[in-house]
């Protein structure tokens, strides 16, 4: 498992001792983005030295740690002006491998970014692997790293793999970001297992899921693997079983599609102030059997947050339908113009869930 972080490190090590599972922690460092604001102001530099000095020095030692990351996607820029941020990194490299000669240090790269992995080699030498976060790209990496392997012919790390991300995928008119249904992001990582990783290149070291917990980008289920109640998607039953540990407890409700009004997610669905409107869920009939409950929710469209913050739109309309009563949703629109996304939740009677979402724009 990875960590961003050194927040709450000692518990989460200790734990994933007792679990038998290996810990890349994470140590954060700003952006080369900050070269003017943080990295030439030395009290600033010299202070993030001694957080991480003292994280190494109380850590190293932990039979759970693997290995050290040092930022997530720093971003090794080529553009000059950033002296300052280069040297505080070889510092703090240097610093790690001193403390710490026996755990390498790693750094994240998004993509197979060949800018960023060539300004690596030639400013910040001292890595003892590059590691990537792919998702829409994945299937590209293998081929690039054969490709450009004179840029880079050391080990690699795949840090973060997994269902498209909100900046790959279809949008609508007004820029709002299509979401798969939770049996299609399952589909996915199945595939992008199978046929993309690049596990068989003998410099790759292994790839790690990207997890989220229910935290908002774009939605509050876009990398979500469970719910915000702890149910699991069918997105988990996926990397248990490509990881060769598949459970009993493994069905699922399949969705297929949602529509509203008639039409799907792609098709730009402008809906008139105040008017009624039915939403209908598409699923795969193999398992309605499964569905308890179908919880509905409209909200108002994440455009406005900053990436990663926790707040979640402010729900406008929120009820529960017994499957009984049939996957459709009659419901008044939103009298305030503007983008909007409504939202279901199936709950099956194992537990497990599935959920759909489908975004449109209100006019007055």
């Amino acid at each position: 498992m990875r960590t961003y972080d050194t927040i709450g490190l000692a518990a989460f090590l200790d734990e994933a001792q007792r679990l038998g599972i290996a810990v890349i922690a994470g140590l954060p460092v700003p952006s080369s983005a900050y070269e003017k604001f943080f990295y030439r102001n030395g009290k600033k530099t010299d202070a993030l030295l001694e957080s991480i000095r003292s994280a190494v020095l109380r850590y190293r030692h932990h039979p759970a740690l693997l290995m050290w990351c040092l930022g997530n996607e720093p971003v090794m820029t080529w553009k000059p002006g950033h002296k300052g941020f280069y040297s505080t990194f070889n510092r703090l490299l240097a610093t790690i491998h001193q403390l710490d000669p026996e755990h390498p240090v790693t750094t994240t790269i998004p993509n197979f970014n060949i800018v960023q992995i060539w300004m690596t080699r030639q400013k910040v030498p001292g890595l003892d692997l590059i590691s990537f976060n792919t998702f829409g790209q994945l299937n590209k990496l293998s081929a690039r790293l054969e490709r450009f392997s004179r840029i880079w012919d050391g080990p690699f790390l795949v840090a973060e793999w997994g269902t498209l991300g909100p900046w790959e995928s279809d949008i609508t008119a007004w820029q709002a970001p299509v979401e798969n249904t939770s049996s299609k992001k399952a589909e996915q990582l199945r595939k992008m297992h199978a046929a993309d990783l690049p596990l068989h290149n003998p410099r790759c070291l292994g790839a790690l899921a990207f997890y989220w917990g229910h935290r908002q980008e774009a939605t509050g289920t876009w990398f979500s693997l469970f719910s915000e109640s702890g149910q699991p998607t069918e997105s988990v039953a996926a990397l248990r079983e490509v990881w060769g540990k598949p459970t009993h407890n493994d069905a699922w409700p399949k969705v297929n599609y949602m529509l509203l009004g008639g039409k799907g997610a792609r098709d730009n669905i402008l809906l008139a102030s105040g008017a009624q409107y039915t939403a209908s869920l598409l699923l795969d009939t193999s398992n309605t059997a499964l569905i308890e409950t179908l919880r509905w929710r409209v909200a108002q469209e994440d455009w406005y947050q900053y990436p990663g913050r926790r707040n979640r739109p402010q729900p406008l309309l929120d009820t529960v339908i017994r499957a009984v009563d049939g996957l459709e949703l009659a419901f008044a629109v939103p009298r305030r113009g503007g983008p909007y996304r409504i939202f279901v939740e199936v709950n099956a009677r194992n537990g497990n869930i599935a959920n759909a979402n489908t975004p449109f724009y209100v006019v007055e």
